[in-house]
């Protein structure tokens, strides 16, 4: 653990990324593999379950520290942080830094501790804080709530990796795939300059190559014959893999969701052993000649075993356009025309929703703004522009795949409630609810959407002090504020919601800009609002 609290205090004390990575490079060569193993988990910021929640640590944390619960609570509020506020509360004393193996504290002490009653977990926890430095405090209380971050990217992470193996970053990239168990043996194969013994396991996806953001000042003049040109469907990435007679689909996300999409699964059937398709998932009815909305997809993502009735409203697709892997060959390094020809090619036998993204004909950069224009009339949110010379790479390279997007929607909407932020911004009012009118009699503001992004510091500072003097109601950590101020709201998407009041859901809202300009009474309406969803 004291190997492991050293990286993290070096890492929050570097600024330049070279600096970081040579920090973790050291921390992998060096620390026992049990231990590296916890820490590339930590450092990746897997999911993993709350042992503890932060409300019941500060509970804990509050009488042990005599401080009245009001003054506890604002504490709090103003760090912003559970485990840093236990930290900083507890009395302090001659205490020593932890010596336990990192391994250990994730495997054994902390789910022991999580699994105690009440009062024997009060008691723990008491002897536990008291014996540990501030540093080690915050640490673990982290560790037990779940809420453990780095600032450093997964990318940062893999070459770190890489240069302590001596094996290239593609080649640790693709171990990672999928999720690894944090063990000694794992973390000794994945450090292993040889070939895994029997090859990878069946099920492992390849890392995906992800797309920039147009920018048609860095691309290269218009050739028909250089670009592959389809729609950006609005679904999830996901990989749909048959080897050794199994199949597997993962999320971009490195989730396998076989039980969330078993007729995804089952289209499988019509592809050889050996196969992977990168594609998209979207729910695609039968006999529609366009995918629906991305509020349908949503009602599948997160369901282990979706009932009938929701297979049969919501039935998922797999648009595939890119083929990697065929008869077991890994085709990531042929150019994209060829693995776009094998992939036409296979896709003649499909039936069903299984699908091929079909290409676009595009003879200027004026057609391409024409066909952009278009994209919501076939349900996509713009379009996708691919070097038909591109590899298949990792990870988001610029100048081989360009995304474009169409411009967002956007209405206007009233501030009504404001939350404080995390972190660094734990002290300012950084969350935001707005709403839009209902024009119907009387008139009344309904919430429609959350944003809390969009605004330069010096916004975010002006707004913070307009909050704290207009506030007209608390509620908890929320404050209700009049409703004065406008902003222009921007999002990439709109439909139909029973689980809103407003009726409505929006996808990634965000701030463009601060109405100062415009009156509360002239922002938008519901009304407006429903009129995007016929666009």
């Amino acid at each position: 653990m004291r190997r492991f609290q050293q990286l993290l205090q070096g890492l929050d004390r570097t600024t330049g990324t070279s600096a970081k990575q040579q920090l973790l490079e050291n921390y992998f060569r060096e620390a026992p593999a049990a231990d590296a193993a916890w820490g590339l988990e930590l450092l990746l910021g897997k999911r993993r379950r709350r042992l503890i929640t932060g409300r019941r640590l500060r509970q804990v944390a509050q009488q042990l520290s005599g401080l009245p619960p009001w003054l506890f609570d604002d504490c709090h509020a103003q760090v912003g942080d559970s485990a840093e506020t236990v930290a900083l509360t507890l009395p302090a004393g001659n205490k020593q830094a932890v010596d336990q193996p990192l391994h250990q504290w994730m495997e054994r002490s902390l789910p022991d501790l999580a699994a105690l009653d009440s009062e024997r977990q009060d008691k723990a926890l008491a002897a536990l804080w008291d014996g540990l430095c501030q540093d080690d405090i915050y640490l673990l209380s982290k560790l037990l709530s779940g809420g453990f971050r780095v600032g450093v990217s997964s990318g940062v992470v893999q070459k770190a990796l890489a240069g302590a193996a001596g094996v290239e970053p593609s080649t640790i990239a693709q171990r990672l795939m999928g999720g690894i168990e944090p063990s000694a043996a794992t973390f000794e194969q994945l450090l292993s300059s040889e070939a895994e013994a029997g090859g990878p396991p069946p099920g492992r996806p390849y890392p995906f190559f992800l797309a920039s953001p147009w920018d048609k000042g860095n691309a290269p003049p218009w050739q028909a014959d250089h670009w592959q040109t389809e729609w950006k469907w609005d679904g999830i990435r996901a990989q749909l893999i048959r080897r050794q007679g199994e199949v597997f689909l993962w999320s971009r996300g490195e989730e396998l969701i076989n039980q969330a999409f078993p007729d995804v699964v089952q289209l499988a059937e019509q592809l050889s052993d050996g196969t992977v398709l990168d594609g998209e998932l979207l729910v695609w009815p039968t006999g529609s000649d366009q995918p629906q909305d991305f509020g349908s997809l949503q009602r599948r993502l997160g369901r282990k075993s979706p009932g009938r009735s929701l297979l049969a409203d919501c039935p998922a697709a797999l648009i595939s356009y890119d083929l990697l892997e065929a008869a077991g060959e890994d085709l990531r390094s042929q150019p994209l025309r060829q693995r776009r020809q094998q992939l036409e090619a296979m896709a003649q036998n499909w039936t069903g929703n299984l699908r091929l993204s079909a290409t676009l004909t595009i003879a200027s950069w004026e057609a391409l703004e024409q066909w952009r224009s278009l994209a919501r009339t076939h349900a996509a949110e713009g379009l996708m522009l691919k070097a038909l010379d591109s590899p298949y790479l990792e990870g988001r390279k610029r100048g081989h795949w360009w995304k474009h997007k169409l411009d967002p929607l956007s209405l206007d909407a009233v501030l009504i409630y404001a939350q404080a932020g995390s972190g660094r911004r734990a002290n300012l009012f950084t969350d935001y609810t707005f709403a839009l009118w209902n024009a119907e009699l009387p008139p009344q503001l309904v919430t429609f959407a959350k944003a809390y992004s969009g605004l330069n510091d010096q916004e975010i500072n002006e707004l913070d002090r307009w909050i704290r003097r207009n506030t007209v109601q608390r509620f908890g950590p929320v404050r209700a504020v009049k409703p004065e101020q406008v902003f222009e709201i921007g999002f990439e998407g709109i439909h139909a919601s029973s689980r809103h009041k407003s009726g409505i859901a929006v996808r990634f809202p965000r701030i463009l800009r601060w109405r100062q300009d415009k009156p509360a009474g002239e922002a938008d309406t519901l009304q407006t609002a429903e009129a995007l969803l016929q666009q």
